[in-house]
């Protein structure tokens, strides 16, 4: 069985693949960061939304990246995880 990464590697030499990996790369980065502040709190999905005052299936589709946040979102994910929100534009 072939490892995601494996895949990943061999597909980003598809110039479409690449493409359309790197129009979502803030997606991306965003889902990562969300799941990062969830486990340095060392809580579950579940209970994060607790937090929230969302509910679980909500958190997944953060954690996933097919869904984009809103402002308000994200206070108040920061708040129930104990981190600080803090946005950030970079030149490329």
């Amino acid at each position: 069985m072939a490892r995601v990464s494996d895949l990943h590697k061999k597909w980003m030499k598809s110039p479409k693949y690449r493409k359309a990996f790197e129009a979502l790369e803030e997606e991306f980065v965003l889902a990562s960061a969300i799941l990062d502040a969830r486990s340095r709190a060392g809580l579950t999905q579940q209970q994060l939304a607790k937090k929230m005052g969302t509910t679980q299936p909500v958190v997944a589709r953060l954690e996933s990246g097919r869904v984009i946040p809103t402002m308000r979102t994200l206070q108040r994910l920061a708040q129930a995880t104990g981190s600080r929100l803090h946005i950030s534009f970079e030149a490329r």
